[in-house]
C-alpha cells in the first residue's frame, strides 16, 4: 500500500514527566504497529503540544477556538485517522496531561478509531478502564483489546534502562492483536 494512501494513527503518549519512558514504549509500540497492521504510525509526545488549563472561553464542543495552540491541536486530531492512547498509569489513574489534552476538544474525537495501551507496575489496567469510560463518552470507537505493559520492578524500583524488546515482548501478541482491531475500525469506517 501507498504510504500517503495509509491511514494514519497518532500514538498520543500520556506522559510528560522527566525520566519516563514514553517514547522509549511509543516508539517501540509505533514499529510493532507499522510492521503488523501496515498503517501510518507517529509517535505524539504531548510535552511537544503545551495546552494550558482552561484558557478557551468557550466550551470545547462548540469547537469555537480562539487560542492559537488548541487551533492547531485541533487540527492534529482532526487530521488523524485513529489515535492510539499509550499512557502508564499514575495512582491508579491516568495522568492529568493526557486528560486535559483530551478535554482541550470535543467533537474531533467523536466516531475515531482508537486503542488503548497501558503501563505500570501492574500494567496499568486502572487506568485503561478510566480511560476507555472517556473514550465512551466522547463516543469515540474503542477497540476491544487494551493490552497492559507490565514493566520489569528493576526499571521502576532502580532506574534500570527499559528495553521494551526485551523486557516488553511477553505482550506482542496483545499489541498486535489491538492494532489488528484497529484495522478493522478503520476500514469499516472507510
Amino acid at each position: 500500500m501507498d504510504a500517503a494512501a495509509r491511514p494514519n494513527v497518532l500514538l498520543i503518549m500520556g506522559s510528560i514527566r522527566p525520566g519516563r519512558n514514553s517514547l522509549l514504549i511509543a516508539d517501540w509500540i509505533a514499529t510493532l504497529g507499522r510492521s503488523c497492521s501496515g498503517l501510518a504510525c507517529e509517535v505524539l509526545d504531548l510535552a511537544d503540544w503545551p495546552l494550558p488549563m482552561d484558557d478557551e472561553p468557550g466550551l470545547p464542543h462548540a469547537g469555537q477556538y480562539v487560542q492559537p495552540h488548541t487551533r492547531a491541536w485541533s487540527e492534529k486530531i482532526v487530521g488523524a485517522d485513529a489515535v492510539v492512547f499509550v499512557t502508564p498509569q499514575y495512582n491508579w489513574g491516568y495522568p492529568a496531561p493526557l486528560k486535559n489534552a483530551i478535554d482541550h476538544l470535543y467533537q474531533e474525537w467523536r466516531g475515531k478509531p482508537a486503542a488503548i495501551i497501558s503501563y505500570g507496575g501492574h500494567g496499568g489496567t486502572k487506568c485503561a478502564e478510566q480511560l476507555r469510560q472517556v473514550g465512551a463518552g466522547l463516543k469515540m470507537r474503542m477497540v476491544a483489546t487494551a493490552p497492559a505493559l507490565t514493566l520489569p520492578e528493576e526499571v521502576i524500583r532502580q532506574h534500570v534502562a527499559l528495553d521494551p524488546a526485551k523486557d516488553l515482548a511477553v505482550h506482542v501478541d496483545s499489541i498486535k492483536q489491538a492494532f489488528a482491531e484497529l484495522a478493522i475500525e478503520l476500514a469499516a469506517a472507510a
